[in-house]
């Protein structure tokens, strides 16, 4: 893994940034090598149904499931909706910019951001509108109740009106120069906002920004400032009105967001988002440990070690399984109740970029050379 900051300062014009690259074991010439994959038990049964291809993803772009179709984009500023159930293009549509963020969507409006900080909104595969940000975005925007909502490098939280693209409201909080230059959370809750802040989780009003509520999540640690880092990272596991969140190499954190409690908190060092069911939360650490929390205490259900260090995604919860990715480009299925290998599916060999997907009754995965993959139950 290789893990890239930024130090981001205020100028007239915009976010500047300075990019710090802190080498983990995937540059180190003594990294840990991998066990020898286990044993599958075979129980389950998947078949590769369809193949499509995006173009290389090399920054941080996940697909957008809506219904039984799902959104992908490539780096390049390809961008496509396809049907999760044929593999067959909804539309696809080729930007004239390279793209640094997204897919969000809401089945009929779609939103990425690009590497010149605008956002562009797209309905039926045609653009419909730009605006230009004062400050880069590596989270992918939201697009709900008809607007669409931008968080930014400099933990500002902008929304936009969906049809035109204006300015409705700003909000931010000041933090640490210091910030993560990948996904942050970025999510809607009922009738409210939830964003990260820092190790801070915030509900807004989506109507005027106001804040509702602040959470701490995870607290600043160590002697420099790579090491305070705590900003909540995307991927969070709701049930009701819990939700769970991942603070960056510091903690899993689960909270009312009805009230702004956090109902638990346990140190964790991973560095991706979580996924859950009624009874636990699943989560991956850096070094692709795998773990299982209990939804209501945070108390360890089961762990997993025989995938450590094969670069796996985030989780998705599916079916009677968890399902994540590596960086082989193997879709890996383990247990909910155990934790023990059920499944093994291989792709294409390269990595699994962000976390697999559930559309309709097909598995999509999204590899970074580009591929798409669509798996389904025999």
């Amino acid at each position: 893994m290789t893990t890239v900051f930024s130090r981001a300062w205020t100028r007239w014009i915009g976010l500047g940034v300075l990019a710090l690259t802190v080498a983990a074991c995937s540059s180190s010439p003594d990294k840990p090598q991998p066990s020898a994959l286990p044993n599958v038990s075979g129980q389950l049964a998947i078949q590769k149904v369809w193949t499509a291809n995006i173009g290389p993803v090399t920054t941080p772009l996940f697909a957008l499931v809506h219904g039984d179709r799902v959104a992908v984009a490539s780096t390049a500023g390809q961008v496509a909706l396809i049907d999760a159930a044929t593999g067959q293009d909804v539309w696809r549509l080729q930007l004239d910019s390279p793209l640094q963020a997204g897919v969000g969507g809401d089945g009929q409006r779609f939103a990425v951001i690009t590497r010149n900080n605008e956002v562009v909104a797209i309905e039926a595969g045609k653009v419909v509108w730009r605006l230009r940000l004062a400050a880069m975005s590596y989270t992918p925007p939201l697009v709900a109740g008809g607007r669409v909502f931008v968080l930014t490098a400099d933990r500002m939280v902008t929304a936009l009106d969906g049809a035109s693209g204006q300015k409705l409201w700003t909000q931010q909080r000041s933090g640490d120069p210091l910030v993560l230059q990948q996904a942050g959370l970025l999510m809607p809750f009922g009738d409210t906002l939830l964003t990260g802040w820092g190790g801070r989780l915030a509900s807004l009003n989506p109507n005027t920004g106001a804040v509702r509520w602040e959470t701490l999540v995870g607290t600043s640690r160590g002697t420099n400032e790579i090491e305070r880092l705590v900003d909540l990272v995307n991927g969070a596991s709701r049930m009701g009105n819990g939700v769970c969140v991942r603070a960056f190499q510091s903690a899993v954190s689960c909270v009312d967001a009805q009230r702004g409690s956090a109902l638990w908190t346990r140190p964790a060092q991973g560095h991706q988002g979580l996924d859950g069911d009624e009874s636990s939360v699943f989560g991956v650490e850096s070094d692709s440990k795998v773990l299982a929390w209990q939804r209501q205490t945070g108390q360890p259900v089961w762990s997993q070690e025989a995938l450590r260090f094969r670069g796996l995604s985030a989780p998705l919860v599916l079916g009677r399984s968890v399902v994540m990715g590596d960086g082989n480009g193997l879709v890996h299925f383990l247990s909910r109740q155990d934790g023990q290998a059920l499944q093994r599916l291989s792709t294409d060999g390269s990595a699994i970029v962000g976390k697999p997907l559930a559309a309709g009754q097909t598995l999509v995965v999204v590899t970074r050379t580009g591929g798409v993959f669509g798996f389904r139950p025999e």
